[in-house]
């Protein structure tokens, strides 16, 4: 078993191979269920000693500071809440792993962000602070290095004429946006974007009627002629993300992992192809918590990649009482 050092983690994470993946992963928890009270007192509440890994339920990061060791926080991202919700509150320590996250993960799916133009159509998140969303989208707007790239808030004529400037151009497209922003922005204008990726990070809190994942990808696929709509998998309580490049199927950078476990029982791991709650090995999250237990339901494939299928029922409530019973 590899020890866990701290100045060389991040390295080694994401230059690691999937075969180190666990190695790495033993380490860290053996280091943050040791130095991380959040988690420490959560696994005591629930397992014994020799008990496997325990996955921290994600509404924690609602109600606690889940910091591991001393650091001080240097930068705190916040979600987006319904009226009167708890907002999660991630401790971010260093952002330059952050940073590292998601442009490593990005090269790894999509090339150098220097090759495209990345129109941003994020409005819900725009107009509050603290979102990790946003900043991962100015840190890949500035990657980019093109005056042509920047967000966009409810002025889809503007967003249209940049469109057809850019293609005029013959640069690269990156449109990423809302699912909502996406749909009235396609009702609007239905232009070719053939040559574009098109990304969907989800989102639609009440803005529109629910539709399936299914349902908005065939209308925005036809709306904006392209073959595939893609999607990103991310939340406030990670450092990296998951890109779905057609199909809905989700795939990891290598410092990521997707387990599954069961509806009924939070600690008893699925095998591939059952349908569970969603469970992240985020390896960037060297200083608060890298096991999260989310609220959402998901599949996982053979092949390590995975759908999301909806959301667990009363997940407010699910877990956190656990460290008190």
């Amino acid at each position: 078993m590899i020890p866990f050092d701290k100045d060389n983690f991040i390295p080694c994470a994401i230059q690691s191979k999937l075969t180190q993946f666990d190695e790495l992963a033993t380490a860290l928890y053996i280091h943050q269920s040791t130095n991380n009270p959040v988690l420490q007192k959560f696994i005591k509440s629930t397992s014994t000693p020799e008990a496997s890994m325990r996955f921290l339920p994600v509404e924690f990061f609602k109600t606690h500071e889940v910091i591991t060791g001393t650091v001080k926080p240097g930068l705190i991202f916040t979600s987006s809440t319904t009226s009167g919700g708890i907002p999660s509150r991630h401790y971010v320590a260093n952002k330059s792993i952050y940073e590292r996250s998601y442009l490593e993960c990005f090269r790894l799916f999509y090339g150098e962000p220097a090759d495209y133009v990345f129109l941003c159509l994020l409005p819900s998140y725009l107009e509050r602070t603290g979102s990790s969303l946003i900043d991962m989208a100015q840190g890949l707007i500035t990657a980019s290095g093109n005056a042509d790239s920047g967000f966009y808030l409810y002025d889809f004529e503007k967003l249209n004429a940049s469109i057809h400037r850019v293609q005029q151009s013959g640069k690269r497209i990156f449109l990423l946006g809302v699912t909502f922003a996406l749909l009235d922005f396609a009702e609007t204008f239905h232009g070719n974007l053939a040559h574009a990726v098109v990304m969907e990070t989800g989102g639609m809190k009440g803005r529109k009627e629910e539709q399936t994942r299914d349902e908005v990808h065939r209308f925005l696929r036809s709306e904006f002629k392209v073959d595939h709509i893609h999607s990103e998998y991310g939340m406030t309580e990670l450092l990296s993300q998951a890109y779905a490049k057609q199909n809905g199927r989700f795939s990891c950078p290598p410092w990521m992992k997707i387990l599954i476990t069961d509806l009924q029982d939070p600690f008893c791991m699925m095998p591939p192809g059952k349908a569970g709650l969603i469970n992240v090995i985020d390896l960037a999250n060297m200083d608060s918590c890298a096991f999260i237990q989310t609220s959402d339901i998901g599949r996982l494939h053979p092949d390590g990649s995975f759908e999301v299928l909806g959301r667990m029922d009363h997940s407010e409530i699910r877990g956190c009482n656990l460290m008190y019973q």
